[in-house]
């Protein structure tokens, strides 16, 4: 009973560790819930609309490029809402500061479902449940999407989707 034990033991460590060396992402800004900060200045909302920090270690063997997402699966379309998707990503990049400008960088934002490219933040219908919006980085095994900042979102999550080697997510909620 003890050998068996001590093996239990020993692959449950061994499990925690590989687990521990995946993809991760983590933020500083991020919560259970949005802030005023993460919220859309349009729409019937008067939030700052401005990117969180994100930082994400542990990329898979492999890993040529990163995308980023925020998408809202909670949206009334039928689709979702596409809230920021940037790829092209160089694998060295490790995060995101808060507000990022990615204007003068060779990564690529494209279109959000408000037909805007950049950082589009929370704005679910007045009254309805909590919406969650969720973040996710995207581990790819390509160098670059050949897409540019006006590919809609549903071809970018195409391309994004099929590249994936990795990915890991955040999720935060937000409603009004």
């Amino acid at each position: 009973m003890k050998k068996i034990l001590s093996t239990l033991f020993v692959l449950g460590a061994l499990t925690s560790h590989a687990m521990a060396e995946g993809l991760t992402l983590t933020s500083k800004d991020l919560k259970g819930q949005l802030s005023i900060n993460e919220v859309f200045n349009g729409f019937g909302c008067t939030g700052k609309n401005i990117s969180p920090e994100l930082s994400w270690a542990n990329a898979p063997k492999g890993t040529k490029s990163f995308a980023l997402t925020v998408y809202d699966p909670d949206a009334p379309t039928g689709s979702g809402w596409w809230h920021w998707l940037v790829f092209n990503i160089e694998p060295n990049v490790k995060g995101f500061i808060q507000g990022v400008d990615l204007s003068k960088s060779t990564m690529v934002e494209s279109l959000t479902d408000f037909g805007k490219t950049g950082f589009g933040g929370a704005c679910p219908p007045k009254g309805d449940k909590a919406h969650q919006y969720i973040f996710t980085i995207h581990a790819l095994d390509i160098e670059k999407l050949e897409l540019k900042s006006d590919a809609n979102p549903a071809l970018v999550g195409y391309y994004i989707n099929a590249h994936t080697i990795s990915k890991a997510s955040l999720i935060s909620y937000y409603g009004r």
